[in-house]
């Protein structure tokens, strides 16, 4: 077990804050969500007693903190809304925070679908780190990534950015 002092911590949260909210604001796709669970997830490493013992391990740490953060964060606003749905019927709604193709194609993912493919492809995590950030069976990330890629790439198909498959 190791523990992060004030100064190592400090460091620490420097090189890798920027990673992670990137990271967090790609599966949200919401600035504020990102800044709140970003803090969340360091907050929550302060002083804790990890079980890890260099910056790759205290990273993924704090990557898997954020995944966790961000799936209690679905779950609460899935049951919100079917409570909200049952009470007043259903809601349309159009994100119109996006502005370019690509970025409104990744956007009608789903949360996880992006998380898995931002591990996988921006922050270069393999299965095995991707199943521990989001909290999945390591056999479950395989499948899940490539059915993300393959709606991704219909999605992208359809607005024109890439090529149809056959």
């Amino acid at each position: 077990m190791a523990r992060l002092d004030e100064r190592t911590f400090a460091a620490f949260y420097e090189r890798t804050k920027r990673d992670v909210w990137s990271y967090v604001y790609r599966a949200t796709g919401h600035a504020a969500d990102a800044d709140d669970i970003v803090q969340e997830a360091f907050c929550r490493i302060i002083g804790a007693d990890l079980d890890a013992d260099d910056d790759e391990g205290f990273r993924r740490y704090v990557f898997k903190i954020a995944g966790n953060l961000m799936a209690d964060r679905w779950r609460r606003a899935s049951r919100e809304a079917s409570w909200l749905e049952r009470l007043r019927g259903p809601d349309i709604h159009v994100d119109a925070e996006y502005d370019d193709t690509v970025s409104r194609e990744l956007a009608a993912l789903a949360p996880r679908e992006r998380a898995i493919l931002w591990l996988a492809y921006v922050e270069g995590d393999n299965h095995q780190e991707i199943a521990e950030s989001l909290g999945l069976a390591r056999g479950s990330v395989k499948v899940l990534l490539f059915r993300a890629r393959a709606k991704l790439k219909r999605l992208l198909a359809t607005a024109g950015v890439v090529a149809r498959v056959l």
